[in-house]
């Protein structure tokens, strides 16, 4: 009843999800890259992969190898998605490249070694920001939630 009467009180404006609309997509960098990569587990192993790639080996076969179980069978291409889907290591690599460009040196992460090849790049798709306004909301909601139950926390004194 407490959290219920504290968002009666003040409750989330369209202005706040529109903002907050706003930033997820700013946070996306206004671009989607379309990505294919071979995973393995040693950087000597991604050097050599990067060595046959660069003598014409074909991305279908060797990316048969890859520890991607998701990607291996399909040439080692990934959906669409925007920078901020991928770990650090990999994003800051892949957007480095232009399309048609794959990464010269192999790329560590927590999963092993990629070697990457950035195949297109579009504007980034969002959905209008009628439909995912409740979602928003909600978030915008539970993070007011959980910042209101801390105060309280921190205000409360217990003998």
């Amino acid at each position: 009843a407490l959290m219920r009467d504290e968002l009666a009180r003040s409750p989330i404006t369209d202005e706040q999800v529109k903002a907050a609309y706003e930033e997820q997509k700013k946070s996306t960098g206004g671009k989607e890259y379309k990505v294919r990569h071979i995973l393995v587990e040693s950087e000597a192993e991604a050097k050599e992969v990067t060595a046959q790639l660069k003598k014409g080996a074909k991305w279908e076969d060797l990316a048969k190898k890859s520890k991607d179980p998701g990607s291996a069978q399909r040439g080692g291409e990934l959906d669409w998605a925007g920078a901020g889907s991928y770990v650090k290591p990999f994003s800051d690599a892949m957007v480095k490249l232009d399309k048609g460009q794959m990464t010269d040196a192999p790329v560590q992460s927590q999963f092993g070694w990629h070697v990457i090849k950035v195949d297109d790049t579009r504007d980034a798709q969002f959905p209008p920001l009628e439909q995912v306004a409740p979602q928003i909301r909600e978030a915008l909601q539970q993070q007011k939630m959980a910042a209101y139950a801390d105060q309280l926390r921190k205000a409360a004194k217990i003998q």
